[in-house]
Parts: structure tokens; C-alpha cells; sequence
């Protein structure tokens, strides 16, 4: 019998196949008790199996790149936590095995994080996936994650861990299904960047049977359980026009009456460039910079260093528009020679831009090899600060990039709901406005974005975070300025219409997104897409809204 079920859609595209759920976590060990003898022994066990699983998780991000590879180092990092192997070696000292140790220490920094508000019980499930591994290797038993399997399936978990996404092979992986995440978790941004379809705060997906054949729409959220022939058939057809629109839509983003609205590419670094390009990106709206300096925990990489890499970028967009996000650290990506260890909310603490003027020569050494790195190319760059708060903010980070010598356009990113409501006092300052929408919904709604039960609150299409954009646009027009979306907001093509009749002037995203936005944005004029958006946001929920915006760019 077919049944419907409804979660968030987070990555385009429809996968029908069976049910394959993700491996078991690893058990509890025992609590045995070890000879005093045995402690170094089992001390040194406890060292390589650390350290044989952070060499790994490293060597999946190099294989992986981009936005993984930054996940997957921080989670490496998380691994090598020297409080975390000293608690390990006393667990031991006082007669614990090494893999009992491993388990209790994890537990103990589990609780801590879990209790610390809902931005660090978010990364709860990456230190989960990080203890498990030790565990596995210690005990000698397969690693916890994606099944093996010589046939295509859909991947159902409570959660996936970045380890695990990250590696995901399309070909045999159809799409996946989750209990847990939200629209702007770590997973749902890697799967936008594999272009696998992906729903997930999804009730009860743990509950389908191993082998049930399931159809995953990751555009609208629904899961179809045992589909009919005539649902299969539909959905293929729906699939395929979409594909034919896709392959026929090339060229400069625009609506059909010819207003301009480049689309632009994220991108974690490097690695990620081929894709942008060959999906026709316009240029890099967030160049995300964390990925350089993930590699050491205790020093910021050398000028020289991050020269090569920004280079690297920049010489693939000849005279596009390319914009830099310095570095972002502090909340879910602290760095140990950057960011303080016992803040009670890190996530409304030093971060961001706060982080970078209480460190003002990390900022100098980066804005500098920026500006070394564009000498003599034709490339557009600007750059942009994190966590924006006011006017104070933006000419403090303006003035730093004067001193630097930079020659580009300085921006700020909207991802605090002040600098949203200050925004004409803001662009005093700077010269373009970039909405973070995924920080901006978290602020704006006290709404953690890796938290599963509150991932309503994190939904783009709430009217209250349109309202936000309206008004960031809107200062933006008067002052003649530029104002772009960054966030995952922009990768949904109806939202991307809605953003554009709320006076945004580009639109960046995962590369997989591209073809999708672009597409779509070319059946409707711009009038239309005001009309959505004025429809939208006289809306009072998020699906309402959606439903509001899809009425008006339908006719009905």
C-alpha cells in the first residue's frame, strides 16, 4: 500500500530504488579492568588508533574537497583534541582499556557539549561519528557507515556523519533519507554539492523496512513509501522535463523579460572550481577561506600559502566577480590558536569578524595576500566580513582592508538580524551587502541549524526572514549598492524567483544548483517575481508563503 510522507527537501531531483539503512554505531564496550602494567600499552594503542583515524578522516576530505574536505579536517581536529587524549591516557592510568577509555572520555565531552545551548549540541553527531571510529578500530570491528552493496539503493539514517557523505558514490547511492538535520546542515549542503537527492527531518524514517521500495523527491520533501506504477511513472516523467529544461537553459541568469540576476558559485576552495565553471557560474559569490586554515590548530597559515591558493580561484573567473569571505571561525569552527575554549555560547560570542580584530594580524596577513594574489588579474574581487553586526563593525573591517592596501570592493555579510534592520547605516561604510541566509534564520528565529526538531524555524520561506531580506535589498537600492544572497536560500529556484522580487541583485549557490535556478528563473518576468514576493511575505508561515509564491508564478 503507498503511503506519503513529509520531511524538508533539501537537494533536487527524484530517486526511486530500495531502502538500504546506514551500518550499526559501535556498541559499548566493556568495562574491564587492566593491570597497572598493561596502562602504557593500551595508552599507546589508544594514541595509533587516534591518530589512524584523524589521518583518515583527512585523507576523505582530500579525496573529497571543497566544503568536505573543511568538514572533515575540523572533525579530524576534534579527534586530536589534546583534552580529549589526556582524559583518555588518565581513564587508562586508573585501570580502564583503551577502548572503554575512548568511550568514556567522548561521553563525558559529549555531555558537555550537549548542555552548552543548541549551536554546540549540534556537533553532538560529529563527535559521535569521531568516538565510534576509535571504538571500531580498537575493537577490530568494521567502521559504523554507508552498507555495502553491489546494487543502487536510497540511504536511510537517523543522521549522517560528514565522514560519510562526504564519499557518497552517486552511482550507487540514489538518494538518501534522514531523521534528524535540517535545510542547512552539514549534510544537506554536501548532498546539494554531489547532486543527490536528499529529504531529511523526516519522522519515522528509521521505522522503513530494509528493502522497501521508496521514491525520494528532494525538491518537495515527500517521501513516497511502496509507490504505485502510475506515482513511479510520474514522478519519472516530472524528472525527465526537468532534466530537458536544464540541458536547454545555458547562458546569464535572467528572468524572461531580460532583468540580469547573475548566479554566481559557493565554493570551499580550490577543488571546487571545475564544477562551478562548467555549470556556467557567473563568478564565486562566497569563496569560503576557512579550508586553509583547518590544516594546523595552532598557527594561521603563512602568507605564502594562502597567496597560491586564492590565486588558484581567481585566475578561473578572468574578469567574473569573485567574493571572498575572510576567515570565519569561532561557534561550530573553532580554531585553537584563534578562538577562546570556554565561552558559554559560542555562537554569540567572539566569532566571525570579532574573532579577526581581536586577532588584527591574522586579518592583515590574509587581506594582504588577497591583494598579492590579484595583482595583474582582470578579475573583479570584493571582499567580505562574517558576523557584520553594525556600522562600527563595517568600518572597522573597511579600514582594515584600506591599510592592507586591497584594492577590491569591501562588503559585509547580513547574518545578524541588526545589521539587517541597520542596513543603510551599514553600507556607509561598504560597498555591497551578502545575506548569509542559513546564520541569518538561526539569529533570527534562536533556531540552531543543525538541530532537526526546530528545522521549521530554519526553513528559508519564513515571512519573517523574507521581511529581513526585503529591507537589506531595500537599503541596498536607495544607496545604489549591490545586495546578494549567499545562503542556502538562493539554491531553491522558486525561492531564488521570490529573492529576486524582493530587489536582490545575485544569487550564489552550490554548483549542482545552477542549472536548476537558472531555469527557472527564465520563465517569469520580474514583475511576476515581484508578485511572489509581495504574496510571500503577506504570508504567515513557511509553507504557506511557498504555497502563495507557487500560486502567482502559476497563474492560478
Amino acid at each position: 500500500m503507498e503511503t506519503t510522507l513529509r520531511g524538508v527537501g533539501v537537494s533536487h531531483g527524484v530517486a526511486i530504488g530500495e531502502v538500504r539503512h546506514m551500518g550499526t554505531a559501535v556498541l559499548e564496550p566493556p568495562a574491564k579492568q587492566i593491570a597497572a602494567d598493561e596502562a602504557e600499552r593500551e595508552q599507546g594503542r589508544a594514541r595509533q588508533a587516534v591518530e589512524a583515524v584523524a589521518a583518515d578522516l583527512t585523507a576523505r576530505g582530500n579525496l573529497a574537497g571543497g566544503e568536505a574536505q573543511a568538514v572533515l579536517e575540523a572533525q579530524a581536529l576534534m579527534a586530536q583534541d589534546p583534552e580529549l587524549i589526556a582524559d583518555v591516557d588518565r581513564r587508562i592510568a586508573v585501570g580502564s582499556t583503551a577502548e572503554r577509555a575512548v568511550y568514556d572520555a567522548f561521553a563525558a565531552y559529549r555531555d558537555l557539549l550537549a548542555n552548552a545551548g543548541e549551536y554546540l549540541a549540534g556537533r553532538v553527531a560529529d563527535l559521535d561519528d569521531v568516538r565510534n571510529r576509535i571504538v571500531a578500530r580498537l575493537l577490530g570491528v568494521p567502521m559504523p557507515g554507508v552498507p555495502d552493496s553491489d546494487e543502487p539503493y536510497v540511504l536511510v539514517a537517523r543522521d549522517l556523519a560528514p565522514a560519510d557523505t562526504a564519499l557518497l558514490d552517486p552511482a550507487l547511492v540514489l538518494g538518501f533519507v534522514t531523521e534528524e538535520g535540517g535545510p542547512t546542515s552539514h549534510s544537506a549542503i554536501l548532498a546539494r554539492a554531489l547532486g543527490v537527492p536528499a529529504v531529511v527531518a523526516l519522522p519515522g524514517a528509521g521505522e522503513l523496512a530494509e528493502g522497501t521500495v521508496v521514491a525520494v523527491d528532494g525538491s518537495s520533501g515527500e517521501v513516497f513509501v511502496n509507490p504505485s506504477a502510475e506515482k513511479k511513472a510520474l514522478l519519472a516523467a516530472a524528472a525527465a522535463e526537468r532534466r530537458a529544461a536544464l540541458a536547454g537553459s545555458t547562458g546569464p541568469g535572467a528572468t524572461s523579460d531580460g532583468h540580469r540576476v547573475p548566479l554566481l558559485a559557493n565554493i570551499g576552495g580550490p577543488a571546487d572550481v571545475a564544477a562551478a565553471v562548467e555549470a556556467g557560474a557567473e563568478g564565486v559569490g562566497l569563496f569560503r577561506t576557512e579550508f586553509l586554515f583547518l590544516d594546523d590548530d595552532k598557527k594561521a597559515p603563512s602568507q605564502e600559502k594562502q597567496v597560491e591558493a586564492y590565486r588558484q580561484v581567481l585566475e578561473a573567473f578572468p574578469e567574473g566577480r569573485v567574493v571572498v569571505r575572510v576567515l570565519d571561525a569561532g561557534a561550530d569552527k573553532p580554531l585553537g590558536f584563534l578562538t577562546p575554549a570556554d565561552e558559554p555560547n559560542p555562537a554569540l560570542g567572539v566569532r566571525g569578524l570579532r574573532t579577526l580584530l581581536d586577532h588584527p594580524e591574522v586579518l592583515r596577513t590574509q587581506l594582504t595576500a588577497l591583494a598579492k594574489a590579484a595583482e595583474g588579474l582582470p578579475v573583479h574581487l570584493e571582499v567580505m566580513a562574517p558576523m557584520v553586526a553594525d556600522r562600527a563593525d563595517a568600518k572597522a573591517f573597511a579600514d582594515a582592508c584600506r591599510a592592507a592596501g586591497l584594492r577590491a570592493k569591501f562588503g559585509a555579510m547580513v547574518e545578524i538580524p541588526s545589521a539587517a534592520l541597520r542596513a543603510r547605516s551599514v553600507l556607509q561604510e561598504v560597498e555591497f551587502l551578502s545575506l548569509g541566509t542559513n546564520d541569518l534564520a538561526q539569529y533570527t528565529f534562536a533556531a540552531d541549524r543543525q538541530v532537526g526538531a526546530v528545522s521549521r524555524l530554519q526553513d528559508p520561506w519564513q515571512p519573517a526572514l523574507l521581511d529581513l531580506v526585503a529591507m537589506a535589498a531595500e537599503a541596498a537600492g536607495a544607496e545604489g549598492k549591490s545586495c546578494g544572497v549567499c545562503g542556502e536560500a538562493a539554491s531553491d529556484p522558486l525561492l531564488a524567483c521570490v529573492l529576486t522580487g524582493l530587489g536582490v541583485t545575485s544569487l550564489s549557490m552550490g554548483a549542482a544548483s545552477l542549472p536548476y535556478v537558472r531555469a527557472t528563473l527564465a520563465k517569469y518576468t520580474l514583475a511576476q517575481c515581484e508578485r511572489a514576493a509581495a504574496a510571500a511575505r503577506a504570508a504567515d508561515s513557511a509553507e504557506e508563503a511557498r504555497q502563495a509564491a507557487q500560486a502567482v508564478l502559476s497563474g492560478e
